[in-house]
């Protein structure tokens, strides 16, 4: 059993907002070991965020607004504006992958996602081959302007289809049909054969594991090579979460919910889809590159307005351990190296929330960045470790080298008694490949970060402490009285 303490260790790590582990103060080790690694600093993925929808989804929480009026002009010129900005401020000379989430990106003009990569390809190198993604509303509207949002330069889309039940759809707030969604999935494959992902939400109101089951095998029948899968959570102060609390709605119980997911798991890997990370599954390695970048712990840049990249939803049985948790883009925010100011340190940076202020930020100063933080070693690793154990292939001990060259996996994790009792319970592997959950671990993630995370608190305070006393016997013996 997790030790109630271990539960509540997580649970202060997982709930900070975008990960970002800032209680710590200043540097623990030496950052320059990790940061030294050219790749680690001259390379990052670029995530933009248009913050506007027509509409709030009963559901959501995120940073996004309804616009007052057709500014598509000013939040290109922003965006433009602010990409130029902190590329100029980074390391970075090259982007590997582009995102544009939100709100409803595929709301903006086709020439603003072109304006966009122009304005990247101007400062860094872009390569032609360079994932870049547009999030997509499968409205007619959405639908209509895939063409040429692919003349603008985007080769992916992530469709937000959630349900194929229409009654669902209305539940959920959204402004789409099933019919309409399935017609935008079949034009997008038409336009990027092998390269669209589409969303889908279970633990929905009324659900069943048998119905989700019959929906899921629909709709394998007919989408590309990726699927997301994401539990619905209630969030306080949306339209849903009164719902429910008035009774007027109810939601699966977490078995029911456990079941589903486990059921979605088997269903994927008959169909030929391969579980790549907690929420995400893939057939003809039709990975997501752009997200693949944060949970193997490399630099991003976040363009727009938002209050956080990396939100990280715990939904969690503390009776059974039972656990699901997925990464959900909600808006802009960056972790890079800056050039000039040592080089060597990795900074957490949020924007400002609101559209109307950032827009007036970037124009005074050009850039929206409310909060810069230095992230220290042990904040580094620990985001290295909780987003790199939402992988199937875990952590192998090359990539944790990088960021942690005088302390390895075994030395970290492989004295713990805690880590041994979920090693020996099948639950979590250490070996020469490195350390990752199992299958059934990989559905209980919640329950095994809490050791993990202590585990790696304590061998880095130790460490630093041992080098204290090291360098104080130097000392003393440079200086003999």
């Amino acid at each position: 059993m997790i030790k109630h303490t271990l539960l509540l260790a997580a649970r202060r790590a997982l709930s900070l907002p975008g990960l970002r582990f800032f209680s710590g103060g200043g540097i623990i080790g030496d950052v320059s070991e990790w940061a030294g690694s050219p790749h680690l600093t001259e390379q990052a993925s670029l995530y933009v965020h248009w913050p506007y929808c027509l509409r709030r989804c009963s559901y959501c929480n995120f940073n996004k607004y309804i616009p007052r009026e057709n500014n598509n002009s000013i939040m290109t010129d922003c965006l433009q504006r602010e990409t130029e900005t902190l590329l100029q401020l980074s390391q970075v000379s090259s982007i590997t992958s582009v995102f544009f989430g939100g709100g409803t990106p595929s709301l903006a003009h086709p020439s603003t996602i072109a304006a966009i990569l122009e304005t990247v390809s101007r400062q860094v190198n872009l390569s032609d081959e360079a994932e870049v993604t547009l999030e997509v509303n499968p409205t007619p509207a959405g639908k209509s302007k895939l063409e040429d949002f692919c003349h603008a330069g985007v080769n992916r889309f992530s469709i937000g289809v959630q349900s194929l039940q229409d009654n669902d759809l209305k539940i959920l707030g959204r402004d789409h049909s099933s019919h309409q969604a399935l017609q935008t999935i079949e034009e997008a494959q038409r336009l990027c054969p092998g390269r669209v992902s589409v969303d889908v939400m279970f633990g929905r109101p009324k659900q069943s594991v048998e119905s989700w089951e019959n929906e899921l095998s629909e709709l394998l029948r007919v989408c590309d090579d990726h699927v997301s899968l994401y539990q619905l959570t209630l969030e306080r102060g949306t339209q849903l979460f009164k719902q429910v609390q008035r009774g007027e709605a109810t939601v699966p119980a977490e078995d029911v919910t456990a079941e589903m997911y486990q059921s979605a798991r088997k269903t994927l890997h008959r169909h030929g889809f391969l579980q790549y990370e907690v929420s995400n599954f893939a057939r003809n390695n039709a990975v997501s590159h752009h997200n693949m970048s944060y949970w193997k712990g490399r630099q991003y840049i976040g363009v727009g307005p938002g209050d956080l990249l990396n939100k990280m939803k715990a939904v969690s049985d503390e009776c059974c351990g039972r656990v699901l948790t997925f990464l959900s883009v909600t808006g802009a925010h960056g972790r890079f190296v800056l050039l000039g100011e040592g080089g060597v340190v990795r900074e957490a940076r949020t924007q400002t929330l609101e559209p109307d202020v950032w827009i007036r930020e970037v124009q005074q100063q050009g850039h929206g960045t409310r909060r810069r933080i230095q992230l220290g070693h042990l904040e580094l690793l620990e985001e290295v470790l909780v987003m790199g154990m939402r992988m199937t292939e875990g952590i192998n001990h090359k990539h944790w080298e990088l960021f942690s060259p005088q302390l390895g996996l075994h030395e970290v994790f492989g004295k713990s008694t805690d880590v041994q009792e979920l090693l020996q319970s099948g639950q979590l592997i250490l070996d020469d490949r490195g350390l990752r959950c199992s299958w059934d671990g990989l559905a209980l993630l919640d329950s095994i970060l809490p050791a993990l995370l202590v585990e790696l608190e304590t061998q880095i305070l130790q460490r630093q402490q041992r080098d204290h006393r090291a360098d104080g016997q130097t000392q003393k013996t440079s200086n003999p009285q």
